[in-house]
């Protein structure tokens, strides 16, 4: 099944040729994130034993380099816990190959995907800042797991946006007090996910690690959806995974909140919480994880990434790609990379280099969207397409799309009103004419970027991407700059 769902108004009007190259490209990544078949092909069933790895599913430099075999009439039940954007894909997979000895679960997933699941319950929360939905999904995880033995097995599985789905305030500090501080870290000061992590995982009771503390005694296997880490860097370096150890401490969320010139505007109770950094409440760490029985698996690996895929589609197509960015830690603005992206598209145009043509761009990563008083509608992926659209204006060649895993880029509906009838956008794409259609129709594409309001005029103009919503992987953009016998 097709993951762009509107090709046909997308390649109806501009640069047809263009538009269609790069929509069949963007399609081609956006299938590639899809954790489903890799999760399926890392699990299988043999008289009784549920045997689970691979060479490509192995974490590198794991001290257990064997598949993990169980022999399943040595377990009393087996349930899968997690959050993460479009994690039923994963966690479908699961029941599928275990079918009858699953006994159950319960998974967070974000607001708009469809329910998939039949024996795992689902529980659908807010992102980028969290909800009360978050919240009770992590309060039913924990209510299952609150009889776990010894011979019981967890399946835990964790994707990108786990971090705001997987919420459960400590005591004494509010969701609206967490949900206070993310926005005012992510949305307004435009901090990227690292520099958040440390502090929310340290005013919450199920991230940095402490989903796994939840279900001992358990035997745990945890599934992620990367394919980018290392053992050592998931034991020792890692603020993202909550269900394995995070490295951070009390002192790193207080350090990044002043970073950020936020202490004194986040919450008092987030101030007194980090400040009195009650040694019960740290996260566990690597030395904690050692007592514990647990597998580490990564079902997205390197080979067969969205930035693989998309190249080799390219190449199918007749067009050299060249890997511009592969970094989700560029913290840079997703308006001023468009910027420096499309002035190295217009120039291979006119000049022939930077880029020999015909050949395509591809960009992957997460890129920033800082609003800061403003609340459109809108995310980077639209944000980077539209401010792409501006400087290729009247160019002949030139095609740009950009696009979130996810299926959903930006927060959507959830700070604004009035426009239920636009779709939450996937991404966008553009060319030469979009400036023109937009000045036509009446649109001011300059006051859409400054106030972060990008939905509207890209869904008006026929340009905004939907898509299938599915798991996190980041997002894909790609730059098509035909050759001088192609228009």
């Amino acid at each position: 099944m097709k993951r762009i769902l509107n090709s046909e108004e997308l390649t109806s009007h501009g640069n047809i040729e263009g538009r269609k190259a790069v929509l069949d490209i963007l399609e081609a990544g956006l299938q590639a994130a899809d954790p489903y078949n890799n999760t399926f092909a890392a699990m299988r069933l043999e008289d009784n034993q549920l045997i689970i790895g691979g060479a490509d599913f192995i974490t590198e430099g794991d001290p257990q380099t064997e598949d993990e075999v169980i022999n399943l009439n040595e377990v009393n039940r087996i349930f899968v816990f997690g959050a993460g954007k479009g994690i039923q894909r994963i966690a479908k997979a699961i029941e599928d190959v275990l079918g009858d000895y699953l006994t159950g679960g319960h998974v967070i997933a974000k607001h708009g995907d469809d329910l998939i699941l039949d024996k795992i319950s689902v529980t659908f929360g807010a992102h980028p800042v969290p909800d009360e939905g978050c919240v009770i999904g992590c309060e039913k995880i924990l209510e299952m797991a609150s009889d776990l033995r010894e011979d019981d097995l967890v399946l835990t599985v964790i994707g990108n946006g786990v971090s705001s789905l997987l919420t459960l305030p400590v005591d004494g500090v509010s969701l609206e007090d967490v949900r206070q501080t993310t926005y005012l870290m992510q949305l307004e000061r435009g901090a990227p996910t690292g520099d958040l992590n440390p502090i929310r995982n340290h005013l919450d009771q199920m991230k940095g690690g402490q989903l796994a503390l939840h279900i001992q005694p358990a035997r745990a296997i945890h599934i992620i959806a990367t394919g980018l880490y290392s053992y050592d860097e998931l034991m020792h370096a890692n603020p993202f995974v909550h269900s394995l150890p995070d490295y951070t401490l009390f002192a790193d969320a207080i350090r990044l909140l002043k970073k950020w010139d936020a202490w004194d505007a986040v919450p008092a109770s987030v101030r007194h919480h980090l400040s009195e950094a009650n040694p019960t409440q740290e996260t566990p760490k690597a030395v904690d994880f050692e007592q514990m029985r647990f597998r580490i698996f990564e079902v997205m690996p390197d080979s067969l990434s969205m930035v693989k895929v998309a190249r080799r589609k390219a190449i199918e197509l007749g067009f050299t790609p060249y890997v511009i960015y592969d970094n989700f830690n560029m913290q840079a603005e997703a308006s001023q990379v468009a910027k420096v992206v499309s002035g190295m598209a217009y120039h291979s145009e006119l000049a022939n280099e930077p880029f020999k043509t015909p050949c395509v761009l591809i960009g992957h990563g997460e890129l920033l969207v800082t609003i800061g008083n403003e609340q459109g509608m809108g995310g980077r992926n639209q944000e980077y397409a539209l401010s792409a659209a501006l400087l290729i204006a009247d160019t002949k060649r030139i095609v740009m799309g950009s696009v979130d895993s996810d299926g959903t880029d930006g927060p959507g509906h959830q700070f604004v009103e009035g426009y239920d009838h636009i779709p939450v956008l996937t991404g966008a794409i553009i060319d030469g004419t979009t400036a023109s259609r937009a000045i036509e129709q009446g649109l001011d594409l300059y006051d859409a970027i400054k106030r972060h309001h990008t939905s509207p005029p890209l869904y008006e103009l026929g340009d905004g991407i939907v898509a299938t919503p599915n798991m996190s992987m980041g997002d894909l953009s790609i730059t098509l700059i035909q050759s001088n016998q192609q228009s």
